[in-house]
């Protein structure tokens, strides 16, 4: 298949992009820097200098493509209006019978404390409180003809970026921090199995809908840190941080962190996705070492 994606220098980008060009899939990457570029080309990967935040610059480049894959985010005020933009742009390039998967979050479900499916309701969190719109003008494009998907990822981990990579490096660096009691549980998944599902959702023409990404461990927040601090090099130190000071600091992200969620994935599971890693405890010194050479290779 031919993919044009956007992200695939990014965490969850990367994921996807390893698994297409693992699978023989003709990738166009759509990246800001030469640098990016040439990086991408070295491994066979077309790219397209541009930015989400300037959609007419690129949108004619993805034209034509079998799929669209928006994993692309844009950390600033202008993320929200850059990512719509790029929707509707990805949206115009696909033709009748090719499909666009966008990558949206759990964090949209809100409070979930009974297991949530595809179909829950949703009550999003302030941080993501643009991002059900933003599914709902993907899935329009079905009317078109096109095949609509969207993915909500949970937390991403795996390698040296992300918010479960954070704590490797806090605990690497001595001090831990926990918003709150720590007793609320985060959906997770591993970053290769992230990678699988996308590729599913690409190539199956059956993929049409919302899906969630979540390994289904159902882990709280201090179980997760207390396994990294016990396979630290040295102990850490764990502070609980209330989450009043932590909103402070953090704003809405410190909110988004304190969610207690319990999802499923079925309909993810029905195309034959089977996640190959459930739990961060009880891979923390997989994990870590993990994170460890990718900070080397960072450097």
């Amino acid at each position: 298949m031919r993919i044009f994606l956007t992200g695939a220098t990014g965490y969850l980008g990367s994921a996807a992009l390893d698994a297409f060009v693992r699978a023989g899939h003709e990738v166009t990457a759509l990246v800001r820097s030469r640098e990016q570029a040439e990086r991408l080309e070295a491994r066979e990967v077309r790219a397209v200098l541009g930015s989400i935040v300037e959609p007419a610059t690129w949108k004619k480049a993805a034209i034509g493509f079998d799929a669209c894959v928006h994993a692309a985010a844009e950390h600033s005020d202008r993320g929200p209006a850059a990512d719509l933009a790029t929707i509707d742009a990805l949206v115009g390039a696909c033709q009748p019978g090719s499909a666009i998967v966008y990558t949206s979050g759990i964090w949209v479900l809100g409070p979930q404390h009974l297991p949530a499916d595809e179909s829950a309701a949703l009550a999003p969190t302030p941080r993501v409180a643009w991002r059900p719109e933003h599914e709902r003008r993907v899935l329009d494009a079905a009317r078109a003809g096109v095949r609509a998907v969207v993915v909500r990822p949970g937390i991403v981990y795996g390698g040296a970026r992300g918010i479960v990579s954070d704590l490797f490096k806090d605990a690497a660096n001595g001090l831990m921090r926990i918003i709150g009691g720590g007793e609320n549980h985060w959906p997770l998944v591993y970053d290769r199995d992230l990678g699988d599902l996308y590729l599913r959702l690409v190539t199956r023409p059956d993929a049409e809908g919302v899906f969630h990404a979540n390994d289904e461990g159902d882990e709280r927040v201090t179980d997760i840190v207390d396994a990294i601090a016990a396979v630290a090099p040295t102990r850490p130190e764990i502070r609980r941080m209330p989450l009043d000071e932590a909103r402070a600091k953090m704003g809405t992200y410190a909110d988004a962190l304190v969610l207690d969620q319990i999802v499923r994935s079925p309909r993810a599971r029905a195309l034959g996705w089977a996640p190959s890693l459930r739990s961060v405890a009880d891979n923390a010194s997989r994990l870590f070492e993990e994170w460890r050479r990718g900070q080397k290779q960072d450097d």
